[in-house]
């Protein structure tokens, strides 16, 4: 076995392995022996067929296996033993790989391609702004206003308000009576607020049960399509333009909740808070949270962009990269490749500035901040449905199913990495904090 690397500059170069007939030649006739015991070929009894016969049917590929097989391995060992930081995988030389020829040859030699990362340094310590994100009253009022609003209840109603839903019969008119074989529609719902018409808008609201309300849909409502859903009409039927009248069978109004223990429940689960004052800090404790997790985030941009323009002038083996993204992805084109090179260039730049830092601050990531932070993603999910105060055990349970998945975890793996690597930044960087609002902090996030 010899293995020989060659540089061809600072971040190419070529790995030549030649592989002699002792490297293989114990194996391959440890291989074609049990196929030997194994083969059950007519006129030869089980284990009694020659081994010269055996060699002749599958020698050649039996060889070709154990090639590929000491190939792969001592490849990969060279790369590591020798600390070589490629990029993408080893790729087969096109000018100096010689010919291969199983039938003839006792020597095999390879020659593969291999792309090195290139040398740089990180520093963390410069200035990064941070924003902390004042938490105020009225955003506690609105978040307990939202509670309350979501939180609600439905309840069947005397006379008709704005807001409030009604079901009805529909009967298309014409003159003033049914029009004969004209559209009716059985339990139909209307509801004003969603009138663009003021007038036609007024006609319903205070009315009770059991009225009969003349009005105009196409006035109404102005689309089409609303039309058509309220008339239970085809997308692309004829919207009718003369009168309707309404029977009113019942009317749906939904109340925000009252701040009391059923909401306090609803909200944080029951029995966990029990008075007003609780909840009100409760629900701050939760904004000033979200805030830090907002501030987390814009704090993460801010940094990667203070790190990327320190590497901004690095140089990279572009043509060696563009060949193994194209042979590794069958799905990329050199039209789209042309076209996503340099995105995929500053990925791979923040990829090694991540793992450089983490090297040098010996960062590592244990299962159970993989479990907590997947148990984090767990909650936002709930969250965004208004599912708050969610169990312990039921987040662990949606984390572990996340973490089942292999690609989920990868991903859950490199975020909690990556979030390890924002916080050393934090710690070691000169810090610009600046107090804010959330206005203007989302205005942060507007494209000039």
């Amino acid at each position: 076995m010899n293995i020989v690397k060659k540089d061809i500059d600072q971040l190419n170069a070529i790995i030549t392995i030649e592989i002699a007939k002792p490297d293989y030649e114990g194996n391959v006739e440890k291989t074609l022996r049990d196929y030997r015991k194994k083969a059950n070929i007519p006129g030869f009894r089980p284990g009694m067929v020659p081994l010269n016969l055996i060699r002749k049917m599958y020698g050649k590929a039996v060889l070709g296996e154990e090639i590929n097989k000491i190939l792969s391995e001592k490849l990969y060992d060279h790369i590591k033993e020798n600390d070589l930081n490629i990029l993408g995988e080893p790729l087969p030389n096109e000018t100096e790989q010689k010919e291969i020829n199983f039938d003839t040859d006792e020597t095999f030699e390879f020659a593969f391609d291999i792309a090195l990362a290139p040398a740089f340094d990180v520093n963390i310590n410069g200035k990064v702004a941070y924003y902390d994100i004042d938490v105020t009253d009225k955003m506690i009022e609105d978040r307990i206003s939202t509670y309350a609003e979501r939180l609600g209840q439905y309840s069947q109603a005397e006379d008709v308000e704005e807001g409030d839903v009604l079901k009805g019969d529909l009967v298309e008119l014409e003159n003033g009576q049914p029009k004969e074989g004209g559209i009716q529609v059985t339990d139909a719902t209307v509801s004003p607020m969603y009138m663009k018409n003021e007038d036609q808008k007024k006609l319903f609201v205070g009315k009770k049960k059991g009225d009969k309300i003349i009005f105009n849909p196409q006035a109404a409502f102005e689309n089409a399509a609303e039309i058509r859903s309220l008339l239970k009409l085809g997308k692309d039927a004829e919207v009718p333009a003369g009168d309707f009248q309404f029977e009113i069978k019942g009317i749906t109004r939904y109340t925000k909740s009252e701040i009391n223990q059923e909401l306090f429940d609803k909200v944080y689960g029951a029995g966990n808070i029990t008075d007003e004052a609780a909840f009100r800090a409760r629900v701050s404790a939760d904004i000033k949270e979200d805030m830090a997790q907002n501030s987390a985030y814009k704090f993460g941009l801010d940094a990667k962009e203070m790190i990327m323009k320190q590497l901004e002038n690095l140089v990279f083996p572009d043509a060696f990269l563009k060949r193994w993204i194209l042979a590794a992805h069958k799905n990329i084109t050199e039209e789209s490749l042309a076209t996503d090179y340099p995105k995929m260039l500053d990925e791979l730049k923040w990829h090694l500035a991540k793992e450089k830092i983490a090297k040098e601050n010996k960062l590592e990531v244990e299962p159970a901040e993989v479990e907590n932070y997947a148990k984090q993603m767990a909650k936002m999910q709930f969250s965004q449905y208004g599912l708050t105060g969610i169990d312990d055990a039921i987040l662990s349970n949606y984390a572990k199913d996340m973490m089942k998945k292999e690609d989920q975890l990868k991903g859950l793996i490199e975020r909690v990495l990556e979030n390890k690597v924002f916080e050393t930044i934090k710690q070691a960087a000169k810090l610009d904090t600046k107090k804010i609002s959330i206005d203007d902090f989302n205005k942060l996030f507007e494209t000039k």
